[in-house]
């Protein structure tokens, strides 16, 4: 849930604190490092082998 008013109105991209915000994934609008990426090769696993 994004509730930065920047990532709000601009996204988080384009936020000048970006490279030193501790918080993109927390409550911006960032993923979290490591589970968006397991979750697609998982679901692209099952597509490959047909289930």
């Amino acid at each position: 849930m994004t509730l930065c008013p920047i990532a709000l109105a601009v996204g988080c991209k384009k936020c000048p604190a970006f490279s030193v915000c501790p918080l993109k994934s927390v409550i911006g609008d960032q993923p979290a490092k490591g589970k968006p990426e397991a979750n697609a090769s998982r679901a692209s696993d099952t597509k490959k082998r047909g289930k």
